[in-house]
């Protein structure tokens, strides 16, 4: 990022104003009520439906950029925009509506001994900055969540997704504006570049909070540079480890669904770590569907050994099980039990997903504890991870640092606390 000393002095007032703004609209946030905040997400779901035409021909015009530019056929994916897309959007709108308001909500309460009610309630966090790269969709997941939990947002997109993001952003402004609220309580800033990000991070006076979402250089940048508080959604190096007692069926289904259904994504799997008890039953067979699906597989020659002919595994190396792929392209190793499988998890995880596979109850158990993550599953396909399918209606992103919010961030995740107090007078002696 540019040091801010070499900013354009423009780009540094658009982005300030941008960001002034928005602190008035969450103010206003602050005190709408549910029925308004739902009529405006209601907005939102009907101009995303009605204006679909506008969204995909800027949408065509970012895949085309990206095509010419190299860009990998994984991001494009995560980048292209279509009817059912925009319909599956829309309907994640109307999900939010349909999800409790956070706001207002006590947590703790009680009467103290002087005579003062005291509550710990829930409330917005104000100005919501997100930085994130050519998904889209991530602009409408972040506005509704962040609307519905009585925040204003500001977006920066990336250049990938700039026309899209850009027809995205108008068509919510004018949504909630529609319904009454400010239009400010959704802003883009694409048009100020990696510069207007740079400002973002600097603006602690009106954003309350930060929250990167795309690789890991992405999320290193920001959470080293920012001085505006960062939740950090980390990157997806998610492992499976099939036991000596996981069934065939259970581990081939759960691996490639886990691998295959969506390898964009960051909850996708990257690692597979299998039992040495259960190789020579489990992984022909969980070899054999990857090489049907294209998968590229990298391990060693005790793996290779039990690969289809037609399949050419590439030989793994220490940065393999470290990678992030994002692609179809998994890594396989052999370990000798439940331990090693652990140790290999703890030595390479990012704190995203880890699943085990297996019919032993102990040693289920001994990996949800073992394991350090913001989600643990047994037996279940690593790509639950999500906030939709959580319950959650959407999500800003996968938390997978530790202090305030842990795993997918819905509405609640958006909100902080105040502590009231109501007294009849009460002074401290």
């Amino acid at each position: 990022m540019t040091a801010a000393s070499e900013i354009h002095p423009k780009t540094v007032r658009g982005v300030t104003r941008v960001a002034r703004n928005a602190k008035s609209a969450a103010a206003q946030l602050a005190t709408t009520s549910t029925v308004e905040k739902n009529a405006a997400l209601q907005a939102i779901a009907d101009g995303l439906r009605a204006n679909a035409a506008r969204i995909i021909k800027a949408n065509d015009a970012d895949i085309a950029a990206g095509t010419e530019n190299g860009m990998r056929a994984s991001l494009l994916d995560r980048l292209r925009l279509d009817e059912d897309r925009i319909d599956a959007i829309a309907a994640s709108v109307e999900a939010v509506i349909d999800l409790a308001d956070p706001v207002g909500n006590i947590i703790v309460g009680r009467t103290l001994p002087n005579g003062i009610r005291l509550s710990q309630t829930r409330v917005p966090m104000g100005v919501i900055g997100a930085i994130y790269e050519a998904r889209p969709n991530v602009t409408v997941d972040i506005a509704i969540l962040a609307l519905k939990a009585g925040n204003a947002t500001i977006l920066r997109g990336g250049s990938a997704a700039q026309n899209s993001n850009t027809e995205i952003i108008s068509i919510l402004r004018s949504a909630v504006e529609s319904a009454g609220l400010a239009a400010d309580s959704i802003n883009g800033i694409d048009q100020y570049g990696r510069d207007g990000a740079s400002v973002l991070m600097n603006a602690r006076d009106y954003v309350d909070l930060l929250i990167p979402r795309g690789g890991a250089e992405l999320i290193n940048m920001v959470v080293q540079e920012s001085i505006v508080p960062v939740i950090e959604t980390g990157i997806g190096n998610v492992h499976m480890f099939i036991d000596s007692s996981a069934t065939v069926k259970n581990s081939v289904d759960l691996v490639i669904n886990s691998k295959t259904q969506r390898p964009s994504v960051c909850n996708s799997l990257e690692t597979l770590l299998v039992h040495e008890k259960a190789a020579k039953r489990v992984l022909p067979k969980i070899l054999e569907r990857l090489d049907k699906a294209d998968v590229i597989v990298h391990a060693d020659t005790d793996v290779a050994a039990l690969a289809p002919p037609s399949m050419k595994v590439r030989r793994v190396s220490r940065r393999d099980w470290a990678k992030e792929y994002l692609d179809l392209e998994l890594a396989v190793k052999i370990v000798s039990g439940i331990e090693e499988a652990i140790d290999h998890i703890r030595a390479y995880t990012s704190g995203h997903t880890e699943v085990i596979v297996t019919k032993d109850l102990d040693n289920a158990e001994t990996f949800v504890s073992a394991i350090d993550a913001a989600a643990v599953g047994v037996n279940v396909s690593t790509r639950f991870t999500d906030g939709g399918e959580l319950g959650f209606g959407a999500e800003v992103g996968i938390s997978t640092q530790k202090l305030h919010a842990r795993g997918p961030m819905g509405v609640e995740q958006l909100t902080t606390t105040k502590w009231i107090m109501i007294g009849n007078g009460q002074i401290r002696a």
